[in-house]
């Protein structure tokens, strides 16, 4: 249902589109098992702050790559052109916009959900510039 929203961003899906799902699915199932789970609160804070800055430089790495985005980068990066807002801003208004939809429904916010909605835009924008600089310029 997002890709529909591609339409008037001019996005265009790429084999990164497919391999966003099929891969960040893979990663999640394979390496979830050998996770800590520590039962630590101040641990597991820090875990989800350690996993959204990840997210974030891998978001950046595919997204460098430019074959193609995930449904919401690619309607964030299409965003970001019509806006030409700081790629930080246009991810947490669309986080905010999904979770505000999903506690609507009845879905549950806590901690790590607030966590991401305001920690992702601003690490997948410091991922965009790490993985910039280290990338050769055509």
């Amino acid at each position: 249902a997002i890709l529909i929203l591609w339409i008037p961003l001019k996005q265009q899906p790429g084999i990164g589109t497919i391999l966003n799902a099929i891969i960040i699915a893979a990663a999640i199932d394979l390496t979830l098992p050998y996770l800590p789970h520590p039962s630590s609160y101040p641990i597991q804070v820090f875990q989800a702050i350690i996993g959204i800055l990840v997210t974030g430089l891998g978001s950046g790495t595919y997204l460098i790559a430019n074959l193609g985005a995930g449904p919401r980068d690619g309607l964030m990066v299409g965003l970001q052109k019509k806006t030409n807002l700081p790629i930080a801003i246009v991810r947490t208004i669309l986080e905010i916009t999904a979770v505000t939809s999903g506690w609507i429904l009845g879905g549950m916010v806590g901690l790590g959900t607030v966590l991401f909605v305001f920690g992702i835009g601003p690490s997948i924008a410091i991922g965009l510039i790490v993985v910039g600089k280290m990338s050769p310029k055509p």
